[in-house]
């Protein structure tokens, strides 16, 4: 799978030039097989650092390789994949807060949307 497709790479770029905005994360990156999420909402030029929430087992901001994930290989011949459904919907202050306060980002994930939901009366 293409981590990032030449739209995604642009956003990133994009808000990689506005470092002091609180951006929607652009892109979800998660391993198939157990831990390890990542969503990025920046990229450096040098087309490699990703700026962005990641939990591999405790939910932290920072910057990761994206060459590095490209370049994880799991079992099966699988490796890391983005989730080509994912939306971002919440700023990565609101996504960093709930990731802390539910301990990973995929708690979180189902928390902020079941509220998103209940605030417009879905269920």
């Amino acid at each position: 799978m293409i981590l990032l497709t030449d739209e995604l790479r642009e956003q990133l770029f994009a808000n990689g030039r506005q470092r002091d905005a609180d951006h929607v994360p652009v892109v979800k990156f998660f391993n198939p097989l157990g831990e390890g999420v990542w969503l990025a909402t920046e990229l450096d030029e040098d087309g490699d650092t990703l700026f962005g929430l990641a939990d591999l087992g405790h939910p932290e901001l920072g910057s990761f390789s994206l060459q590095e994930m490209s370049s994880l290989r799991l079992p099966f011949g699988m490796g890391i994949e983005r989730d080509i459904l994912f939306t971002g919907d919440f700023p990565l202050s609101v996504w960093a807060e709930a990731a802390r306060q539910a301990g990973c980002i995929r708690a979180a994930e189902r928390i902020l949307y079941q509220a998103a939901r209940s605030r417009h009366g879905e269920h």
